[in-house]
């Protein structure tokens, strides 16, 4: 790990813009064809990679422009094969959302992959382009309790994994930067489950997955825990972390995107990172709230890095977002020019704290 500098990355969604949230809301409704749909979003993509790259992102994603039904089940689009029954998630100001639709045709198989994102990225991308993928726990959830006929939950697992696994293993080989893991239920299942076995089955899950990949790869591979972040609200902030991080850290994954900025304590959950982090990962932490609309400042930032490397070895620390800005493609409660300005305190503020704590000037 490099000693010199702090990696800074994003981690996935950018504000659709009204055309192409209207244009989705045609197709759903028959009005407008898919591939008129994904000639819209691709346009859309190529202008977010743009812009990251005009801000002088070192590591940018596609903005998500393409998970029109959001990051929980992306891969699950436009497919017969659920029912509109499933996880709904009650969010902090009382709005819903279905996070995993329960199947009812087996076999468990993704329409879309991450992959498929990632190869169009690439092709228009002038720095590394990192790429989120849904958890295989948020996936499991997808099989109904009552069970399904002629496919019993050990069928469902085992299908679980070959589809994840090789959803991940595309992406690193078509160079994705980093891979990352998205496990906003990570949180909320203590929400459900207090005793935390839910929390356990999802990180052995997890890990059954990452054994497919050798010590490499595995650096290239991230995990992104969060309290959720739709319209500018939360899922699970109330659960303190004390409860989480502990367990995730058990997780055999090189990265660990943790959202911070939006936390009541950031040094309590400092310092039970520093605790829990193993030599060969990385901690990314939050040092900008997405359910806020206010504008951090490089000086906030820096000081909160600052204020992890009191905690944590600076080799094995970096910086990030909280959340994406729009994980669920229709929400609109952060305008995109608000969310560019905060990514730019992010890089001004990273780089302002690699000048304190290396005594490098960047700006000569």
């Amino acid at each position: 790990m490099n000693k010199n500098s702090i990696p800074t990355e994003p981690i996935g969604s950018i504000p659709r813009s009204q055309n192409l949230i209207e244009a989705y809301k045609k197709y759903k409704e028959g009005k407008v064809d898919l591939a008129t749909l994904n000639k819209l979003a691709d346009s859309e993509t190529i202008q977010v990679m743009q812009d990251l790259e005009s801000l002088g992102c070192p590591v940018i994603s596609d903005g998500e422009q393409k998970k029109f039904d959001g990051f929980a089940h992306y891969c699950l689009h436009n497919s017969k094969s659920y029912s509109k029954e499933g996880l709904i998630v009650t969010f902090s100001d009382g709005h819903e959302r279905v996070f995993a639709p329960h199947l009812k045709v087996p076999p468990l198989r993704y329409v879309q992959t991450a992959d498929e994102f990632l190869k169009f990225a690439l092709q228009h991308a002038h720095v590394p382009v990192k790429q989120a993928v849904i958890s295989p726990s948020m996936i499991s959830l997808v099989y109904p309790p009552k069970g399904l006929k002629n496919y019993n939950h050990e069928q469902f697992i085992n299908d679980l994994i070959a589809q994840h696994v090789g959803e991940v293993r595309r992406c690193l080989d078509l160079g994705a930067h980093k891979v990352q893991i998205d496990f906003t239920e990570a949180r909320l299942s203590i929400k459900y489950d207090p005793s935390g076995d839910m929390l356990k089955s999802f990180v052995d899950l997890i890990n059954k997955c990452l054994a497919h990949f050798n010590d490499d790869e595995i650096q290239r591979i991230g995990i992104h825990t969060c309290p959720g972040a739709d319209v500018d609200s939360t899922h699970s902030v109330e659960i303190d972390y004390k409860y989480l991080l502990p367990t995730l850290f058990e997780i055999n994954a090189g990265n660990f995107y943790v959202a911070l900025r939006g936390e009541q304590d950031s040094r309590k959950v400092l310092r039970l990172i520093s605790r829990v982090i193993r030599p060969f990962q990385r901690v990314f932490i939050g040092v900008i709230n997405p359910n806020s609309d206010c504008l951090e400042t490089p000086e906030d930032i820096c000081e909160l890095i600052l204020q992890a490397a009191e905690f944590i070895p600076v080799d094995q620390l970096g910086t990030t977002d909280d959340c994406g800005f729009s994980p669920f493609a229709d929400d609109t409660s952060t305008a995109r020019e608000l969310v560019y300005q905060k990514i730019s305190a992010r890089l001004a503020g990273t780089r302002l704290a690699e000048v304190k704590l290396f005594g490098k000037d960047f700006l000569s």
